[in-house]
């Protein structure tokens, strides 16, 4: 919100500023504007999730088509980074979920690959099981990957790693806070752990039965 007054006080007080300066200050405010609705956005999922669960209605769903329907969404910027994507859930791995959340959950960890793990990597999901009630969840990327110290903590709302990951790709600092609730409403349990060779990996179940 201060960027954004600064920017258009800027604007407001110089009406003089050479045309090509107004555009760059309405861009970054508009950028800005951008971030604080994606912010807002975040937390009101996360304080639904908390506080009124019981909106989230539950249908069954298949994983595998909402994760190629996140990749999708993300179809230009996987082709601009040269990133490989290798969606190795079973068709028709039916699950009975909130649908929203699903695609939440998968969006969240694609595109904090996309932002911090860097060009030319490789996206992988499988699924196993159901095993003891509960589908089994692998998700990685190989990429910059995360130090050990770190991994513990980035479920964390605000959290920010600076290693390879910082916050210069801007988001709201929420994702994997809302990835880690939105497993827990489905009665699961997730964990980010170093991936073979390198990059970051989620561990994590999804309920199958209600």
């Amino acid at each position: 919100v201060t960027s954004i007054r600064g920017y258009l006080e800027t604007l407001l007080a110089c009406p003089d500023l050479p045309q090509e300066k107004k555009h760059i200050f309405l861009e970054r405010a508009y950028n800005q504007t951008l971030r604080l609705s994606e912010l807002i956005s975040d937390m009101a999922l996360i304080s639904k999730m908390e506080e009124k669960s019981s909106n989230f209605a539950k249908t069954d769903v298949d994983i595998y088509e909402i994760a190629n329907e996140v990749f999708f969404e993300f179809g230009e910027r996987i082709a601009a980074k040269n990133v490989t994507v290798e969606n190795l859930i079973n068709p028709g791995t039916i699950l009975p979920a909130n649908r929203t959340l699903i695609y939440s959950i998968i969006r969240n960890m694609v595109e904090n690959s996309l932002k911090y793990a860097g060009d030319d990597i490789t996206l992988h999901l499988e699924c196993s099981g159901p095993i003891d009630k509960y589908h089994h969840l692998t998700y990685y990327d190989t990429g910059h990957g995360v130090s050990e110290e770190h991994l513990e903590r980035i479920f964390e709302r605000f959290y920010r790693v600076s290693e390879g990951r910082t916050r210069d790709d801007g988001g709201s600092g929420l994702g994997l806070s809302i990835v880690k609730n939105a497993v827990a409403f489905h009665g699961g349990t997730i964990k980010a752990v170093t991936a073979h060779g390198g990059g970051l990996q989620f561990l994590f179940t999804l309920r199958r039965t209600n």
